[in-house]
């Protein structure tokens, strides 16, 4: 190996190494974790309107997104509850983890409910399996990993390994 081949295979070397972790066994901190863990259920932000009538926005977050699915409910709704095969009709808006972008709403669309059978095939599985537990007159958010989501591909507006948001309010439920 010559002096210029020595120089430029050292910072490949670097690069392994600083993978590798310390001496002790305990792997080095990655200062830019692309997901946490985080509980399966959590507070909602207060931004979020408790008012059902009203087209909600999803807050702006820096914090690095979770690692699993999160659900916070801003309004506990007092119908039936969502079991999984319960079909149901509900309003949402769907934003960009982070920017709080949005990418669809029913809103947008004069308010035209989405009816589908949670926790079945249909909707992003994060989407029809995070409604579970909610009952008919609530709203709760959402937050759905790329892997629960569109996945490492994406789908029209949605890019590969996107975190989404859904503030999701429940019109319906008929449980079958």
């Amino acid at each position: 190996m010559n002096r210029r081949s020595a120089l430029l295979a050292l910072p490949v070397v670097a690069v392994l190494l600083a993978g590798c972790g310390s001496d002790d066994g305990e792997a080095s901190a990655d200062p830019t974790p692309t997901c946490v863990s985080a509980e399966p259920t959590a507070q909602p932000p207060s931004s979020v309107s408790t008012d059902l009538a009203e087209k909600p926005e999803v807050p702006a977050d820096d914090a690095p997104p979770p690692c699993g699915l999160v659900v916070a409910d801003v309004v506990v709704g007092d119908g039936t509850v969502v079991a999984a095969g319960s079909a149901v009709e509900v309003q949402y808006l769907g934003a960009f983890y982070g920017t709080g972008e949005e990418f669809d709403s029913s809103w947008s669309r004069g308010q035209q409910a989405l009816p589908f059978t949670a926790g079945a095939p249909g909707v992003i599985e994060g989407f029809g399996s995070g409604v579970v537990g909610m009952a008919e007159g609530g709203r709760r958010i959402i937050t759905i990993p790329s892997d629960l989501g569109y996945g490492a591909a994406g789908q029209g507006p949605i890019p590969g390994g996107a975190t989404l948001v859904f503030v999701v309010d429940m019109v319906s439920v008929s449980v079958g």
